[in-house]
Formats: structure tokens, sequence, C-alpha cells
């Protein structure tokens, strides 16, 4: 983990009680409880269960946080499956556990009070070893293999995890390279399901993803909590998916993440997809989302506060038919939509979104030629692209939204709207002389080029973009130009207002063709068909 334990053991008394755990010893930055609570053993003579309801306690698992309940919840969960369906209960416990064994038709409900905690391995146990796969180099381990994992189904359907218990993945590991065998780098795994729910679970301490869905269609992801020490949930490849009302803090990776990688052994777009009413976020000790404190991180802690949503960086498949509606970002990177590996990404839409304390860009819109896939596959596309009514304070100085092609390939018809940016400036002469390198095969990342040279927005290789009622205005002053287009086809600026420091350039273009503002003051208003080099 990184420089600072996420809880302070000598302070974390509410998150103590909240799971119900006793005194506990630092271990990996968590606590491990010294005792537990002496929760009801199971009866001599256990009564029937009810119909339809698979109570883990009448198969064996104790809840005590020592023993390994692993046994017991599987059987429990075959019990609900060879009876064509049911309810596997969890009533108030810890439940010690390695990989759980999701299957169809069978609903895991964890009642208030309910943790089952992933267990270090070891002589205790290990968890089920990642499956063979060869397509795993054209992305990381963790995308490439469910199995490892606390919890995983494949091929399954008509599947739920859902109450208000929590999954604590205290022996998961962040998963940089191969975990090795017997170790678990995921909390939820699912691959190639359908009809899928996610419902009112909290995740701590999640591992490399704290849900992973690669091949879901109709996934269901509604009031959870995650407060994690990488991903959040990697949506990949899933179409049909409906996430809503969630809370994602992911201070060391990304909060909700749809990809579309090569690791089905086929390019499948992740489709049809709504991310409605929900808050991510980076900026907060693990742990402290979850329990209520919002402790943020010591001044000299490294950490990349990610947190954001983000489609990419896996991009072999594409994004179509994306919405981003109503949520909250703070303490994070912002909006990233990427697609570098040959796919089409187009017909998003991103609206009604707050953003504050950003810690890269708002707006990140890159087509690349990473090209990480199989040979002989083309650059793809980027088109069909809205966004409005979002307002954003306090960003990272050094940069401004960027919407970026190559050279040869443009990012087509965006259209930006409603737009406020407090930005709080800082830009030098010298950073407005900048010419940012190409990196056309480069990872996407937000920083890529560095220091940019406009404060507001610079667009690079694309056509047909509007932007509409937008706002600008910095705190300190900015030396930089609001606007810098370059190779541009199209661009219409209509009632757009930008706060521009004394001697600073306004608009600049360069290789622009069809250039249209109105109602910008104090630019008239102007058509240009054809522009080399002009600053405005």
């Amino acid at each position: 983990m990184e420089n600072t334990p996420p809880f302070d053991p000598g302070k974390r008394h509410t998150f103590r009680k909240f799971l119900g755990l006793g005194a506990g010893v630092a271990a990996t930055g968590l606590l491990i409880p010294n005792s537990v609570p002496a929760f009801p053993q199971r009866p001599t003579n256990p009564a029937p269960p009810l119909a339809g309801i698979f109570d883990v306690r009448l198969f064996g698992a104790t809840g005590d946080g020592n023993t390994v309940d692993t046994p017991a919840i599987n059987q429990a969960i075959e019990a609900a499956a060879a009876a064509g369906g049911g309810t596997v209960r969890f009533p108030a416990g810890n439940y010690l556990s390695y990989s759980i064994h999701l299957k169809t038709k069978v609903n895991l409900y964890l009642e208030q009070g309910a943790t089952i905690v992933a267990g270090d391995t070891g002589p205790q146990g290990n968890y089920d070893a990642a499956e063979p796969n060869e397509w795993d180099k054209y992305q990381d381990f963790g995308h490439s293999h469910w199995h490892n994992a606390l919890m995983w189904g494949e091929g399954i359907s008509n599947v739920s995890i859902a109450g208000p218990g929590l999954l604590w993945g205290k022996g998961l590991v962040r998963g940089r390279g191969d975990t090795g065998a017997g170790v678990g780098d995921k909390t939820i795994s699912l691959k190639n399901c359908h009809n899928v729910t996610i419902r009112d679970v909290s995740v701590l301490h999640g591992g490399h993803f704290a849900i992973l869905a690669t091949g879901v269609d109709n996934l269901t992801i509604d009031n959870v909590m995650l407060d994690t020490n990488r991903d959040g949930m990697d949506i990949d490849c899933c179409r049909n998916v409906r996430v809503s009302n969630c809370t994602v803090n992911s201070p060391w990776d990304d909060g909700i993440c749809p990809k579309s990688s090569f690791a089905l052994g086929y390019s499948r777009a992740t489709e049809n997809v709504t991310i409605t009413n929900c808050f991510v976020t980076g900026g907060y000790q693990e742990g402290t989302v979850l329990d209520g404190t919002w402790k943020e991180f010591e001044v000299g802690v490294r950490v990349p506060k990610t947190g954001r949503i983000k489609c990419g960086t896996e991009s072999n498949g594409g994004f179509k038919n994306i919405t981003i509606s109503n949520c909250v970002f703070e303490k994070c990177g912002g909006l990233a939509i990427e697609t570098v590996d040959g796919a089409l990404a187009e017909d998003i839409s991103v609206t009604n979104i707050t953003m504050r304390d950003i810690t890269n860009l708002p707006i990140f819109m890159r087509l690349g030629s990473r090209m990480r896939g199989p040979e002989g596959v083309p650059v793809g596309q980027l088109r069909r692209v809205n966004i409005s009514d979002v307002v954003v304070s306090n960003t990272a100085a050094k940069f401004a939204s960027l919407i970026s092609g190559i050279p040869g390939h443009r990012i087509e018809s965006v259209r930006l709207s409603n737009i406020t940016v407090l930005h709080p400036g800082g830009g030098t002469s010298e950073d407005a002389a900048i010419k940012p390198a190409e990196k056309e095969n480069g990872y996407p990342e937000p920083t890529m080029f560095g220091t940019l040279p406009a404060y507001g927005f610079y667009i690079r290789h694309t056509k047909g973009i509007e932007l509409n009622n937008i706002d600008l205005h910095f705190e300190k002053e900015d030396l930089r130009s609001p606007f810098v287009l370059e190779d541009v086809q199209g661009a219409d600026f209509v009632h757009v207002k930008a706060q521009r420091a004394s001697g600073a350039p306004g608009i600049v273009l360069r290789n622009v063709d069809d250039f249209n503002a109105w109602l910008s003051r104090p630019l008239p208003e102007t058509h240009l068909e054809n522009v080399t080099e002009k600053t405005l």
C-alpha cells in the first residue's frame, strides 16, 4: 500500500463498531480483530429452512471471523442451485472465506451486520487458481482472469448479490501483474453472464477490482458503496448496463470504468450503458467514506487520487450508446473518453455533471493508435459526443480540457454546451508557446502532453466541433489563451465567454477550416474559411 495505511488503528473506533469488531491491530493497513462477537452457533437440531431460503449457518458456517466458512457457503449455494434457485442468507456475523462460486438463479443476501472477509493466502486457505487465457497479452493480468477472486461466476444467469452487508477484501492483493498461485486480486468477478444484479452491498479494500464484469449482459449495479484500493468497478465488453446511485472512493485507480478489452478472445463493444446519480472521488483515505469520517490524506502523502469515470483505456471493442448523467466528481480525475486500440466509440451523452478539485483536467477525449490487440486492425473512430451542463471549479493549473485525435484521424461531431469552468490560472507566456507532441502510440493518460498552451480547451485533429454557452474564468492571471485549435475542420463558437489576461492571446487558430463565432463578445461575428495561423 502507498505510504500510509488507510486506517489509523487508534482512531477508527467508528469503523470497528461498523464491522462489529473488537480491538484490532494493524496489518497491511487494515484492522484484524483479536476477537469477534459471540454469534449464535449452529443448533444441534436446526429447524427446517424456509422455502427458498438457504441460511449458511445451517450448512455449518460459524460467522466467527476465525473459522474458514468457504465450504459451508459453497454448499449452501449448491443446495439453492439444485433446488432450482433460491436465496443464500448471511445473518449477522463475520464469514472468513476464499473463492465463493456463484450459481445460476441464486441470490446472495447479506443481512445488516454480515461481513464476508477475504482470507489471507496461506495455511488457512487459498483462492481458486487463475484460469488459462491465451489472450492475456492484450490486457493486463487482472482483466484476463476471473477465478482468482473472493466470489466469481462464469456462464451463469439470473444472479444477484444484495443486502446491506459488507464484502471486506482484507486478504486480496492489488494485482500489478501475475498474482501467483492461490492469490486473489478481485472481490466480485463475472464472465459471460446475463441478468445480474448487485444492489445495496458495500465493498472495502476490493483488490485490483471491487467489481469486474466481462461479457455480462443485463447488468444492474445500484446503491453500492465501494471504498477501495484500486479500481471500483470495471464494466468490460458488457451490454445493457445500469449503474445508479453508487458511491466510489478509489484513490489509487479509476472509480467507474467502462472498458472493451480483448480478454474474451474477440472484440466486443460495451454498449447501451447508463451511469447516473453517482459520486466518484479519490480524495479520502480508504475506509473513511464508508465509515463516514471522510478523512483526507495527510500533506506530503503521494496518492494519485484517480477516482474518476473513464471509458477506456482498453478499447478493442469500443463504446456505443453510453449516457452519463447527474454525477459528482470530487478530489479526483475528470471525465475521460478514449479509443486507442482500433475501435469505434460513438453516440455518447454526458450531462448534469459537477466537478470540484480535479487532479488533472476536466474533460479528456482521445483518439489514438496504441493498438494493443491483434495485428491488422485499423485506427478507430470517436464521434457523436455531446457533453452539456457541466460545472467545474479548481482543476490542475497547468492543464486544460483536451480533445485530440491524431494526424489523419480526427475526432468527429462533438458538441460542448452549458459549461462553466473556474480555473486556478497561473500560466506563463512560455506555457502559451508550447506545442504538445503528438504521442500517437502513447498510453492515453490525461497528463500525457504535459503543460498545455491553453487554460480552457486545447482542441486538435477534430472535425465538426461546437462550443455553445461556455464560460471560462481564472482565479489568478493566466497568460495562455482560453482556446487553442489546431488542425480543425469546422468549429462553431456560440455565446462563448472567456476571461483573458492583458496581453494574452485570445482564440489561437492553426490550420483551421470553416471557423465561425457568434455572440461571443468581445469577438465580433466572425467567419473564416481557411486559416493557417491566426489569433483572434
